[in-house]
């Protein structure tokens, strides 16, 4: 009995030695070096683009494709467009999700719509980009449109038909 008991202690010793040397040199987690907050958040959208439409002003960018601090993103989780009128504070007007990852093709160029313009008006639009962990992107480019209304139709009472002018 006392061999068998001395041979147990042996036993939760040796695998207690065995569990604390692997937790030392196996470690736990990502075997990577740490990546600071500043290079996991999205690159900077540097080509927003505006343009005035029937329905109001049309925002376009392109996805970023990697980290600011360098490497291929994979994880993007949306995006947040802000738009200040001349002489008012800026205001988020809305969120674009993105439900691509993992897919075989990630869409590439992203719009959205602002119809909440006056004509005549000027606006300043950017936007950020983030992740789907929470890592926000720098605000794009600033954008400036004054915005137009849409163009009065041909009045048929002063309206003139061209002349037709005979081939040679």
């Amino acid at each position: 009995m006392n061999r068998e008991t001395n041979r147990a202690k042996w036993l939760t010793f040796a695998l207690m030695i065995a569990a604390l040397a692997s937790a030392v040199f196996l470690g736990c987690g990502v075997k990577s070096q740490p990546i600071s907050p500043e290079a996991a958040r999205p690159e900077k959208i540097l080509g927003l683009e505006a343009a005035n439409v029937k329905d109001g002003i049309r925002l376009s960018w392109d996805r970023p494709e990697s980290y600011a601090g360098g490497q291929k993103m994979r994880d993007l989780g949306g995006f947040t467009i802000s738009r200040a009128q001349e002489g008012k504070p800026v205001e988020k007007i809305g969120d674009l999700q993105v439900y691509d990852e993992g897919r075989f093709q990630a869409q590439r160029t992203f719009i959205f719509i602002d119809g909440a313009t006056i004509p005549g008006k000027t606006y300043h639009y950017q936007v950020t980009s983030s992740t789907t962990d929470g890592y926000v992107s720098e605000p794009s480019n600033d954008v400036r449109i004054v915005r137009k209304g849409p163009s009065a139709p041909p009045n048929p009472e002063n309206f003139v038909v061209p002349t037709p002018v005979p081939l040679r």
